[in-house]
């Protein structure tokens, strides 16, 4: 049974503006990795790079956008950090992303994030990297809006 990541957050700002978060690299190293190589389109690249000296391995190098409506949703492809990446990097179909952005009925400039994360296979090793990222995907969109919600 394929367990699924699901984690929400609220922005201040528009749904547009939060899709250029996931989606345009000098936002994207405000909240998630020190750099980013992003294309936003579909097929586009949407590189990760959590180890700046070690950017082929230790990186979502590699992954492509999978589905892409601006403003609206963001789909890709993902792959992991060094620690799961023995396992997690060489699986065929990769783990998946896929971000909508919702705006706040009656609340202007206002926007929910909901992100999945899918792709999780059943051995424990594939659980300990599940629940790694149940948090780590938590404490990224905190901090995505800390940034946003100045």
């Amino acid at each position: 049974m394929d367990k699924i990541i699901h984690r929400k957050v609220r922005l201040q700002c528009t749904a547009q503006r939060a899709f250029e978060f996931f989606t345009v690299n000098r936002h994207i190293v405000r909240w998630l990795a020190p750099k980013a190589d992003v294309k936003p389109e579909l097929g586009g690249r949407y590189h990760i790079f959590w180890n700046t000296e070690d950017v082929k391995t230790d990186s979502s190098y590699g992954c492509k956008i999978t589905g892409i409506e601006h403003g609206r949703f963001l789909s890709f492809e993902w792959k992991s950090f060094k620690q799961f990446g023995t396992f997690m990097n060489q699986a065929d179909p990769k783990t998946h992303v896929v971000v909508f952005l919702l705006p706040v009925t009656g609340a202007q400039n206002t926007t929910d994030v909901h992100l999945l994360h899918t792709g999780w296979r059943s051995s424990q090793e594939w659980e300990d990297a599940r629940q790694w990222y149940e948090e780590a995907w938590e404490n990224a969109l905190s901090k995505l809006r800390s940034v946003v919600n100045k």
